[in-house]
């Protein structure tokens, strides 16, 4: 179950008063009120009717091999340890003791055969059920163990090797949330028939800034490339100069749905890998059999994408990331490098290090973008600034269908993704969530 049993304690219901904020974006238009980024009782909506109902991205399976392996994360800001039980099923807990509340798991990750709090040694197995706690004798007769369980995430789902959990037990299935993505996440987790897995562990950084800022970004956002990335651009390119304008100035598709979730990437039919050993070794022919000649040719190598709210990735270096939000102005950001299980070593280790060359912490490109959301964070609470609506109205002319790619798309350079992931923010904020019901 998703809530903890019920009892007599009633909170007062000023405590968990709701907020309009349905003004405060406007689709149609193309607008967005700043103060979406920097209020607070906005943010705390946020993690009751976004974060406690939406499908949020836990880990890989490749994290899980034997009964017992786990891994600590979060969803919205409340942490949570998913493992393997005896049965090889994966289970996602409140890591917080039903006790006094402390965290029964300290580590990042490893593997155990139950979650002891070390406040007065509650224990409980890797279901999640209270096993061993010291003084028992002390409790009178109407005392239970069996009523006190770590609180279990009820919904927990996959998706080419992404693992998901809901709060929400009546969420619709994780696929239907995703749509038509699936498509475009087939051509970056779907390439091999063996399978994906990560490598190198977690890489994790704080970041000034708002979630959704890097949320959007990912969705809906490569018109900052040429702009925000020009040094690094220069850098990549043989001349030392930066690419050349037919290059730099690609055309190419957006995807957008109405669940929030967005991807954008150039469409050339010698779409390549930009990592050399990489791009040697794929098999693009038999890649569009595999897939279709539109994955191979757009989403499969360059892009970017996010399945809202706040899970993003990026083909082309085999990056995933999770915008975890700690307050309006902080996000702590998680990323993983995810590699084909068929890539020979040599193939491997040069994936990993263009992930951490580019989009590591101390990436050429993930710098200029931490810079960015800091940048537009550190003015947004200024009273004229706050008051300034924020543009988003690229695109609107191109919204449509295009053949071969599924779903609703538009052109490369456009706000659609970033509108589609604000009027899904805003259906959510502006509608009662099921622990409200």
């Amino acid at each position: 179950m998703a809530t903890p049993p019920k009892s007599g304690l009633q909170r007062p219901a000023e405590l968990d008063q709701c907020i309009d904020v349905s003004g405060m974006v406007d689709p149609e238009g193309g607008l967005v009120d700043r103060r979406v980024f920097t209020d607070e009782a906005v943010y705390k909506q946020e993690m009751s009717r976004i974060f406690a109902r939406s499908w949020l991205f836990i880990a890989h399976e490749s994290q899980f091999q034997k009964p017992g392996d786990f891994f600590q994360t979060y969803m919205g800001e409340d942490p949570v340890i998913a493992t393997m039980n005896k049965k090889r099923e994966i289970r996602v807990l409140l890591n917080s003791c039903r006790h006094r509340g402390a965290r029964v798991c300290r580590a990042d990750q490893g593997r155990t055969k139950m979650f002891t709090c070390t406040y007065h040694g509650w224990a409980y197995d890797l279901d999640g059920n209270l096993v061993n706690l010291p003084g028992k004798e002390q409790y009178d007769e109407n005392f239970s163990q069996d009523d006190w369980p770590l609180v279990t995430v009820p919904r927990v789902e996959s998706y080419k090797g992404l693992i998901f959990a809901n709060w929400d037990e009546n969420a619709e299935p994780l696929e239907d949330a995703l749509g038509d993505m699936r498509w475009y996440i087939d051509a970056f987790m779907d390439r091999d028939s063996e399978g994906t897995y990560v490598v190198g562990g977690v890489t994790k950084w704080v970041l000034d800034g708002n979630w959704k800022l890097a949320a959007e970004q990912f969705a809906t956002d490569w018109y900052h490339v040429n702009m925000s990335h020009a040094s690094a651009l220069m850098v990549m390119s043989p001349s030392g100069k930066g690419p050349k304008k037919e290059i730099a100035e690609r055309t190419g598709v957006q995807y957008h749905d109405d669940h929030g979730n967005g991807a954008g990437f150039p469409v050339h039919p010698k779409n390549r890998f930009d990592a050399q050993p990489v791009h040697e070794y794929y098999d693009y022919d038999f890649l569009r059999e595999r897939l279709s000649p539109e994955q191979v040719m757009g989403p499969m190598t360059n892009g970017h994408a996010t399945v809202f709210p706040n899970f993003s990735y990026l083909p082309v270096n085999g990056s995933i990331r999770v915008w975890h939000p700690k307050g309006p102005n902080k996000m702590e950001v998680w990323a993983w490098t995810v590699l084909d299980r068929s890539m020979p070593e040599d193939v491997a280790r040069a994936q990993r290090l263009y992930n951490l060359r580019t989009f590591g912490p101390s990436g050429i490109f993930e710098q200029d973008d931490g810079e960015n959301w800091s940048e537009c964070q550190s003015i947004a609470h200024g009273f004229m600034v706050g008051n300034t609506p924020l543009n988003y109205q690229m695109g609107m002319a191109t919204v449509g269908e295009r053949e071969g790619f599924p779903g609703t798309t538009s052109e490369l350079y456009s706000d659609a993704a970033g509108r589609a992931l604000y009027r899904r923010w805003r259906e959510l904020m502006s509608t009662p969530a099921w622990h409200e019901k």
